[in-house]
């Protein structure tokens, strides 16, 4: 229900609709990835909803302004306006930072927000056009200040990698603007972080919600890739071409400089005596897998013949899809299992190095201090972390992920979008050499 926009401006960045719609519960801020609609006949049997990654925000704007108006910045602008006579408010939202008049419209009544949703120093404006129709002094003039202010930062959960390689972000964020910070996250992440921050609030998701957080907030921001987001309504920048890590930043508007998130560990004592090198050979889709099919056996015996005992700390010993099975490496001493992530971590901590994929031990091995071999040929090197032990073949296929015309399919397992059944398909790894991963691990391993 677009509003009528005054002389001159154009609508950047802004939506009026219905207050009903807020007084209903619905969320429109919610991003397109937490539900997957699809056409489906009238008669056909209705499915369950996907559950969103993240707990919804609060129904109502949590700030409180003359005349019954109330605003704030959870998952962009949003503001609430009493319902009046036709065109007795005016409502206008402008970039601080930039200048820009992003939105403006007359309204009865109802609900503006922001499309949006990461970080914009936002000023707020409202004019009562029933008692000032000149519109000369505003009732509501706002400029974004997070000091001394609740301000939620929330991540998806099912992922390491990701919330490791994020996390850093937050804390900068509370640092630049003295917020007061609250992170949601996965339980099995907590322990890791909760020592290395203090001054920050961990919450699971099912705490934020049974506790019923939401109402505390003055803003909110959502970590995530958004895949299919070509308005730029949840991330300025396509996450694909500055990096899974650094794109947090560009969100939350801090340097996205990378930096490697602190833990601190119950237990900080050596695992064994010997001298060890962690590997982990597993991930959640083949391509991010170590195609070459000698590659991690002749690794192994590499590291054997100078000393090294090999410890797999997979979560499991096998896994994949199919027809399609990987085994922990003949070799390898098994330390697989379901354990904690504390304990992964210890292992990290005291390995001479880690061999791993563009998967979640690797950014695990970043954050405990461990020097890093990653084996990765369909991600380019820009994606992940700074190690001198980027291995990528260029001779091969490579980057297909930070592809922006290619859409990863994270319910296909072989997924190899540009060589799929021909026998190129999976080449950025299986072109990758035991003598090219031998030589990265020279450079990172102690002389």
């Amino acid at each position: 229900m677009p509003g009528q926009f005054a002389p001159g401006f154009t609508s950047m960045d802004g939506m009026l609709l219905p207050a009903s719609l807020v007084e209903t519960g619905k969320d429109t801020a919610t991003p397109r990835e937490a539900v997957q609609k699809t056409p489906r006949p009238e008669a056909a049997k209705p499915k369950a909803t996907a559950k969103p990654p993240y707990p919804p925000a609060a129904k109502r704007p949590t700030q409180q302004a003359p005349q019954g108006i109330c605003f704030d910045f959870n998952l962009g602008a949003r503001i609430m306006l009493p319902k009046r006579e036709q065109g007795a408010w005016r409502v206008r939202l402008s970039d601080l930072d930039t200048g820009n008049v992003l939105f403006q419209t007359d309204s009865a009544g109802g609900y503006v927000a922001s499309t949006k949703k990461w970080f914009v120093r936002f000023r707020l404006e409202v004019w009562d056009l029933q008692t000032d129709p000149e519109a000369r002094e505003p009732v509501l003039s706002h400029e974004y200040d997070a000091r001394g202010r609740e301000v939620l930062v929330q991540f998806p959960i099912g992922t390491l990698g990701d919330i490791l390689a994020w996390f850093p972000y937050a804390p900068r964020f509370a640092q630049e603007h003295g917020c007061r910070l609250t992170c949601s996250l996965s339980g099995l992440i907590i322990p890791l972080l909760r020592d290395a921050y203090p001054d920050i609030r961990l919450v699971t998701h099912e705490e934020f919600e049974n506790e019923g957080l939401a109402e505390q907030f003055y803003a909110t921001y959502s970590m995530g890739l958004f895949f299919d987001d070509a308005k730029r309504e949840y991330q300025p920048t396509d996450f694909r071409q500055v990096g899974l890590h650094r794109t947090a930043g560009y969100i939350l508007g801090v340097d996205p400089s990378e930096a490697a998130p602190r833990i601190v560990l119950p237990d900080e004592s050596r695992p064994i005596a010997e001298r060890y090198v962690c590997i982990a050979v597993q991930a959640t889709t083949q391509a991010k897998m170590w195609n070459n099919p000698n590659g991690w056996h002749e690794v192994i015996a590499w590291l054997k013949q100078r000393g090294y005992r090999v410890i797999c700390i997979d979560q499991k010993p096998v896994s994949g899809h199919g027809l399609v099975w990987n085994h922990i490496p003949h070799g390898a001493e098994d330390e697989t299992g379901n354990r904690p992530l504390t304990e992964r971590a210890r292992w990290l901590r005291h390995a001479d190095a880690f061999i791993g994929l563009s998967s979640g031990l690797s950014w695990l091995a970043w954050a405990a201090g461990c020097p890093t071999v990653m084996v990765s040929g369909f991600t380019h090197p820009t994606n992940e972390f700074t190690t001198p032990g980027r291995v990528v073949n260029w001779h091969a296929c490579n980057s297909c992920w930070n592809d922006p015309g290619v859409r990863f399919d994270h319910k296909d397992f072989l997924w190899c979008p540009r060589h799929k059944d021909t026998p190129r398909q999976f080449e950025c790894t299986r072109l990758i050499t035991t003598r090219h991963v031998t030589a990265a691990l020279e450079r990172v391993l102690p002389s």
